[in-house]
């Protein structure tokens, strides 16, 4: 935890200094430590080396004030670019045009820090006093992603438990969910109660504290392995029965209901059409045209329910070679219930850094959640119509979604790259049943 300690304070300097030259030398100095070591430290925690990140805030920095009317070369020369040339070319490997061509299509932009806010061992020691738990036990940072970045807004706390925090909307429907759902007799972190019974608490941010289901997320070489199928299968079996216990209690929770074409086509579609631009990806106008008549002529004939919308690989855990339970309902909504399954699959893609082999056995998982989805909760006639559309409006969502923020540039980038891909497997899907 003194790490995100030594980070934060890094990340605050570089916010007030980014139009001087800052080197990683200067940031391990100010805390002592080798270059190599803190350069280490850096990308543990960011994601990126500290020169990488000082060079994305210096361009989103910059592009704020070229959008309000600044002289993009006065504008480069104070942000540490020796020429023009070279501001052009960094500008262009990040955004994929210029700054003339980015302003055309989307207008303004607004800074914005990539910093999360973190929190030190001894900010989580004290919030954990609110919960009667041993104080010796060892607090560590969640890995997800088969083990490659960290999550901000949960730990670990000895083997038990998981501290979380989140704004207090989202803790109330994850919290009445996992209660509804552990009602139902399947597997769900619900709330350990607070010294005062409460469900969470409250200091400055909302908290809460969850008993560690036990399980594990099936790894990189289970869910891309010669059982892969068999897994997607099990997958898609297990988001049935969840499905079948939400059903059962979402007249109790009230969801927030999303019009997935709604939210689609008013603001996921047009978003890509600009990036189609900006980032040369060459998908046809016809793609979105068509996007819009046919899954607009059945959309309103797909069945819905509350759902848990993040279903991906690192939310579902297995024990035994079997799934054992689902994680992080924050995000359940009312929405037609082939998000789940079709999710699960995406979310394995994106999870998959080896894109050939992902590539190659997405077709057979894709099919067999579907088939064990389809073998207890079976899919209506418009449903499985729609399962090529359905995918392609979470790879829209996900692509405008992780463009807009800057620590995520890569991630879009993986987006795009996929949604283009599911475009040109179309008749696979349309021919899974």
């Amino acid at each position: 935890m003194q790490n995100a300690e030594i980070i934060k304070s890094g990340i605050a300097y570089i916010e007030r200094n980014l139009k001087t030259y800052i080197t990683p030398d200067e940031l391990a100095g100010m805390v002592g430590y080798s270059v190599w070591h803190y350069q280490r430290l850096f990308t543990q925690v960011m994601g990126v080396p500290p020169a990488e990140y000082i060079n994305r805030r210096r361009l989103d920095r910059a592009l704020a004030e070229i959008s309000v009317g600044r002289k993009a070369i006065d504008v480069a020369m104070e942000y540490g670019f020796d020429t023009y040339a070279g501001f052009y070319k960094a500008f262009l490997r990040m955004y994929g045009c210029s700054p003339k061509k980015y302003l055309s299509i989307y207008g303004t932009h607004q800074s914005v820090s990539e910093a999360s806010e973190m929190y030190t061992e001894t900010d989580l020691r004290k919030i954990l006093t609110n919960w009667d738990i041993p104080r010796e036990l060892p607090i560590n940072d969640v890995r997800i992603v088969d083990e490659t970045e960290t999550a901000d807004n949960v730990w670990q706390v000895g083997k038990d438990y998981f501290l979380k925090t989140e704004d207090r909307a989202a803790l109330l429907r994850n919290v009445t969910t996992a209660k509804a759902i552990a009602a139902q007799g399947l597997n769900a972190a619900v709330p350990v109660p607070t010294i005062n019974g409460n469900d969470f608490t409250e200091d400055g941010n909302c908290f809460v504290l969850l008993r560690r289901i036990k399980g594990e997320p099936l790894s990189k070489a289970e869910r891309f392995g010669d059982n892969c199928g068999k897994f997607g299968f099990k997958y898609g079996q297990s988001i049935a029965r969840l499905h079948n216990a939400l059903k059962a209690v979402e007249e109790n929770i009230q969801p927030f209901e999303q019009n997935l074409f709604v939210h689609v086509t008013e603001w996921a579609l047009p978003d890509v059409q600009k990036q189609n631009i900006q980032w040369k990806m060459g998908l046809p106008e016809s793609f979105f045209e068509e996007y819009i008549r046919d899954f607009g002529s059945i959309y309103e004939k797909l069945p819905k329910q509350l759902i848990h919308r993040d279903p991906n690989p690192c939310n579902i855990l297995f024990s035994g070679g079997e799934v054992n339970g689902f994680i992080d309902f924050d995000l359940s909504e009312r929405n037609v219930r082939l998000w789940d399954p079709c999710y699960c699959a995406t979310g394995i893609l994106s999870e998959q850094r080896d894109a050939k082999n992902a590539y190659d056995k997405f077709p057979e998982i894709l099919e067999n959640i579907l088939r064990g989805y389809d073998s207890l909760n079976p899919l209506t006639v418009e449903e499985k119509q729609a399962v090529y559309y359905v995918v392609c409006s979470i790879q829209m969502i996900c692509v405008a979604y992780f463009e807009s923020i800057n620590e995520y540039k890569d991630l879009a980038k993986i987006n795009r790259e996929m949604l283009q891909y599911v475009i040109g497997k179309k008749n696979m899907m349309d021919n899974i049943f």
